[in-house]
C-alpha cells in the first residue's frame, strides 16, 4: 500500500480524509498530544486493520476520540457523574475518561464493557471528528515503540500500512493524554499524563 502524506492546510485535507475512512481505510493525523491512527469508531475491519497496522495486541481496547461533548451519548452509556464533571472541566483536553461503552461499540474496538473518550484540543483533529463522529484511535506507532509527535514520524514507522497521513507539524503536547478510571465509586488513574490527580480532585472537590 501507498502512504500518502498530506498537509492538514492543504484544502482537499478534511475531503481527502473523509474520501478516505468512508472507503473503510484508516488514516493518521496530529491531536494535542501525539499523532493517532483511526478509524470510525462502528467499523470493527477498521478497528482490525488498526490492530495490524500498530502490530498491537487485540486485547488492548482503542480509544475513542469525540469532537464535542454532545458525541458522548453515541459512545458511552450510564455516564457517571464525575466522569461528566471532568469532561466538562477538562474537554477538549488531555484527559481520556474511562465509561461505560455504549452497546453500539464494536467488540473489536473495546472487547470490555467500558472504553475511554477524549476531545484533543486541536482544531483539525476536531474538525475531522465533528465532521465524521466518533472514531477509534490510538498512538500511530509500532506498539510498544515511541509515540510520534510528527508525520514523518508516523511514516517511518507505518509507512505500507496506512493509505494517509495528515501532516499537522509537530503536536504541541508530545505526552499521551492521562487515563482516569470513572467506572468504580473512587476515581482511578491508569496512566499518568499532563494532567494530574491533585488536578482532577481539585475539581471533584475530594
Amino acid at each position: 500500500m501507498q502512504t500518502t502524506l498530506l498537509p492538514t492546510s492543504a484544502p482537499n485535507a478534511l475531503q481527502t480524509a473523509l474520501e478516505t475512512l468512508h472507503a473503510g481505510e484508516l488514516l493518521a493525523f496530529p491531536t494535542d498530544t501525539v499523532y493517532g491512527i483511526g478509524s470510525f469508531a462502528f467499523n470493527a475491519d477498521g478497528a482490525r486493520k488498526i490492530y495490524a497496522a500498530k502490530q498491537r495486541p487485540p486485547d488492548k481496547a482503542l480509544p475513542i476520540l469525540l469532537g464535542n461533548l454532545s458525541q458522548i451519548p453515541l459512545v458511552a452509556v450510564n455516564l457517571p457523574d464525575a466522569a461528566l464533571k471532568l469532561a466538562k472541566h477538562f474537554l477538549p483536553g488531555a484527559l481520556t475518561l474511562v465509561v461505560p461503552k455504549h452497546p453500539d461499540i464494536p467488540a473489536e474496538v473495546s472487547s470490555l464493557e467500558t472504553v475511554g473518550i477524549r476531545i484533543p484540543d486541536h482544531a483539525f483533529a476536531r474538525a475531522l471528528l465533528n465532521a465524521v463522529g466518533p472514531m477509534a484511535v490510538t498512538s500511530a506507532n509500532i506498539s510498544g515503540a515511541e509515540s510520534p509527535i510528527s508525520a514523518d514520524a508516523v511514516y517511518q514507522q507505518l509507512n505500507g500500512s496506512l493509505p494517509l497521513i495528515l501532516d499537522g507539524g509537530v503536536t504541541s503536547g508530545g505526552t499521551s493524554s492521562t487515563v482516569v478510571d470513572c467506572t468504580q465509586p473512587e476515581i482511578r488513574i491508569l496512566r499518568e499524563g499532563p494532567i494530574s490527580m491533585q488536578d482532577i480532585r481539585a475539581v471533584l472537590g475530594n
